[in-house]
């Protein structure tokens, strides 16, 4: 019952909402060359920054999960402030360091390195609010790996290389995995923390939700699902080919 209220009904109403374009009209918006390049600006950067955080996300649960070290705790705690920090307030954090003016910007600025109001800022956006989802499913995972089993795998002659690959990695695959699909599943829909870095330049720096809010902004409810629609179906069979492996 409650998944019924609260995703069910919902999509069924995005589909119902979308039904009046028909698959025509459907079809003819989303692929508009201005759709078209902000649906594969989103879900592009988006695989990339998923990526990035699968390495990074492993790599700092396994720190924390392994290593006693000063500051440990803080890190901990740090991890967690994508989540609890409003998005749009990241989104001007971020410009702010990176703009050309801001701490780092005016570093890289002489050296002809742009980054706010670029892909490459999207694509730190993304990955600041993905990285969590990673560190955060793997981390208890890792937790329960007994040192033993590494002890073991040394006894036995194997390299510590080897011992990660083939004892460790195995273990900790599923539960990357999920956090990559979660890390995914934040950054195709992200707006805040996008917006006010991305520069929005149409067909260059543009994402899909901010076509959608622009859609709502005219009142075209219909059309703002219609692209919901495209990046539900897209959405749909990356997760699904991430659940079947």
């Amino acid at each position: 019952t409650m998944l019924t209220l609260l995703v069910i009904l919902p999509m069924g109403a995005v589909l119902l909402s979308a039904s009046s374009y028909g698959l025509p009209g459907i079809w003819r918006l989303v692929t508009a060359p201005r759709t078209l390049a902000a649906l594969t600006l989103s879900f592009r950067l988006s695989l990339i920054a998923a990526a990035i955080n699968l390495v990074l996300g492993v790599a700092t649960a396994w720190v924390l999960t392994r290593y006693q070290f000063p500051g440990r705790r803080l890190l901990d705690a740090a991890v967690d402030l994508p989540f609890a920090l409003p998005t749009a307030v990241a989104g001007i954090a971020l410009t702010a360091l990176y703009a050309p003016n801001g701490l780092f910007g005016s570093w890289l600025k002489p050296y002809g390195i742009k980054i706010a109001y670029t892909e490459w800022g999207i694509l730190i956006a993304l990955i600041f609010v993905g990285l969590p989802f990673v560190t955060r499913t793997v981390q208890p995972v890792a937790e329960e790996i007994d040192r033993e089993v590494e002890e073991a795998s040394a006894t036995l002659g194997a390299s510590r290389l080897y011992t990660l690959c083939r004892v460790i990695a195995p273990m900790l695959a599923p539960a990357a995995l999920t956090g990559f699909a979660l890390a995914l599943a934040r950054a195709v829909g992200e707006y805040g923390s996008v917006i006010f870095i991305a520069g929005n330049i149409p067909m260059k720096t543009e994402i899909a939700p901010l076509l959608i809010v622009m859609q709502l902004e005219e009142f075209n409810y219909n059309g703002a699902a219609a692209i919901g629609i495209a990046m539900l179906l897209i959405s749909f069979v990356l997760f699904l080919a991430i659940n079947l492996l």
